[in-house]
């Protein structure tokens, strides 16, 4: 973890702000711009990173733009499978992921 939040509740809260919190690491940069409404710099944060981490939330920022095939890939990338769960309660997960590690 690179950022001192420990809560969902936490998270959750800064997302009233006009810009995400210094310090965020880029997987919780890139879901905070998600739940902003903006895909593209969701999207933008992770799309030129390599690792598995970055690549369970690209899966998921491509799911939720309903391009499956394209998301399916990003899951193979990640190790995952594209869960069978609501778009909110992998966005949970993701977060609840990256700030416990």
């Amino acid at each position: 973890m690179i950022y001192s939040m420990q809560t969902l509740t936490e998270f959750k809260t800064i997302l009233s702000n006009s810009k995400p919190e210094t310090g965020l690491a880029v997987q919780l940069k890139s879901l905070w711009y998600d739940a902003k409404g903006n895909w593209d710099f969701a999207h933008h944060q992770v799309d030129q990173l390599s690792d598995q981490e970055s690549a369970w939330v690209h899966a998921y920022l491509h799911r939720k733009e309903g391009d499956t095939g394209n998301a399916d890939y990003w899951y193979r990338r990640a190790g995952r499978r594209r869960p069978e769960v609501s778009l909110e309660e992998e966005w949970t997960e993701l977060v609840d992921y990256f700030l416990h590690g």
